[in-house]
């Protein structure tokens, strides 16, 4: 268990109506602080989404989701945000929140590989 490190994960979703609490999982934010490794994986599939919620606005939700991106790597461009350190920016985007974009509770697990285990997290929760 030695080449393992402890992870901590949580997936992405867009709810389109807040109070009926139905949602898309588009995305997994993964840290892990051993591997130093924040990155966030997500897609937009339009034509689900619309499906789901017509009055959804997609050129917005492409952008605060890229938000996600811009701060899991401390872009320049991140705002404040972008410029805590890696497990500020994780609290801080995984943070309970009643928008139409949330993240499900934190959930962890080992990793040997945290890009590996992103991968596979989004292949299987939100492909």
């Amino acid at each position: 268990m030695q080449d393992k490190h402890l992870f901590e994960y949580a997936v992405i979703r867009v709810m389109p109506k807040v109070e009926r609490e139905e949602f898309l999982n588009v995305g997994i934010i993964l840290y892990c602080p051993k591997q130093k490794f924040l990155e966030t994986l997500f897609i937009v599939n339009e034509q689900r989404i619309v499906n789901f919620s017509a009055e959804i606005d997609i050129q917005t939700l492409k952008a605060n989701l890229s938000s996600f991106q811009r701060i899991t790597a401390a872009k320049e461009d991140s705002g404040p945000i972008g410029q805590y350190d890696m497990a500020a920016r994780f609290r801080w985007l995984t943070a309970t929140r009643s928008t139409v974009i949330q993240c499900s509770k934190v959930h962890p697990g080992f990793t040997a590989n945290s890009l590996e285990t992103l991968n596979k997290l989004f292949g299987d929760l939100v492909l």
